[in-house]
């Protein structure tokens, strides 16, 4: 399946690509250096943190000496000036810069405000076309990658009583746990989604299941570079599964494969989302995740295509007349399995990242 422009566009992960791409590939000409300056004041002047969290810093600083950028500013800079050809490297870095500001508990930051902007619809359309006609991201709209699902762990102790627990009892406990929050949190928390509070905002499955991604080359696993709200990880260990061959496979390729999935198996967490999820998309009302402790009876496996993760995360997606959800704490191209899968020790890789290059392999056994 081609992956279509429209798609990156949709959302607000795969707007803020578009940024991230067109920043990064800016050449050293006077166009590119006043556009990489009204990038950088618009995105101030617009993010909600403006003086408080977010700050400048230096000769300038002073307000009074702030240049002022407005979204048509980038807008008209950002539709004419030159843009290299997309090459794999910084297709992935973009696609993990976005992917890395996402944030789901509060309000979107200055950049994502400034690319929700209509003015830069036509620019970033630009942009949009020229990444999804490239022939580096055409694995974006691709089902899961049934030979090569690699687990990728950055932690460097023992694992915690929840690996260690059967699948079944994670589920299990992950079921009660939000049936309690949600009870907890209708009879304590405000029912003002504008109140000061915050909580669970996620709507992954549970930590205790195996999340794998597909491998990319010499790059490693996707998992080593796309990851939500990352942590600055510098070594990671990976390694291959056996993926069954009747393993039972939801792909999450579009919004609407994401409602479907919580039409099916909903679980109601108004109380504990709603007022996240009315900072990170400005809508208020009822809100319901997939009831994945169900969804195991059912599926296997959950694969979020890349396109899917463009297109749906962070909006507020309607799943009925008075429903909606939001695909939050996931990661492009991961693989949730809510089915027992086997390791492939043999694969065993250690990476790390050095930050110049990203990752690179360290060794193997």
């Amino acid at each position: 399946m081609a992956l279509d422009p429209v798609t990156l566009l949709a959302g607000p992960r795969g707007r803020r690509l578009c940024l991230e791409f067109a920043r990064e590939r800016l050449d050293d000409t006077q166009e590119a250096d006043e556009l990489r300056q009204a990038l950088f004041y618009a995105a101030y002047e617009l993010d909600p943190g403006r003086g408080t969290s977010r700050v400048l810093f230096g000769p300038g600083a002073e307000q009074s000496s702030q240049p002022s950028r407005s979204p048509e500013d980038v807008a008209r800079l950002l539709a004419v000036v030159p843009l290299s050809e997309p090459d794999e490297r910084a297709i992935l870095q973009a696609l993990a810069a976005a992917v890395d500001n996402a944030r789901y508990w509060q309000e979107p930051d200055g950049e994502d405000v400034l690319v929700a902007a209509p003015e830069l619809d036509a620019p970033l359309a630009r942009v949009a076309t020229l990444l999804a006609n490239s022939p580096h991201s055409a694995w974006w709209a691709a089902p899961l990658a049934r030979d090569a699902q690699w687990v990728v762990d950055f932690s460097e102790s023992p694992a915690g009583p929840a690996a260690q627990r059967t699948l079944s009892e994670n589920l299990e406990r992950w079921h009660k746990a939000q049936v309690d929050e949600e009870d907890d949190a209708s009879r304590n928390r405000p029912a003002d989604p504008g109140a000061a509070w915050s909580g669970t905002w996620w709507s992954k499955p549970p930590n205790g299941v195996t999340r794998t991604t597909r491998a990319l080359g010499l790059g490693g696993p996707a998992g080593l570079w796309l990851v939500e709200d990352s942590m600055g990880w510098t070594k990671a260990a990976v390694h291959q599964i056996h993926v069954p061959r009747d393993a039972r496979v939801y792909e999450i390729d579009s919004p609407q494969a994401w409602a479907e999935l919580c039409r099916r198996y909903p679980l109601e967490v108004t109380a504990s989302r709603r007022h996240d999820w009315y900072r990170t998309t400005a809508r208020a009302g009822r809100w319901v995740i997939p009831n994945w402790a169900q969804v195991g009876q059912d599926i296997d496996a959950i694969h979020l295509t890349v396109a899917g993760y463009i297109a749906t995360a962070g909006r507020a997606v309607p799943v009925s007349d008075d429903l909606m959800t939001v695909l939050a704490g996931w990661d492009p191209d991961q693989t949730h399995w809510l089915a027992k899968i086997s390791d492939d020790e043999s694969t065993y890789q250690a990476w790390r990242n050095d930050g110049d290059e990203g990752w690179t392999l360290s060794n193997t056994r």
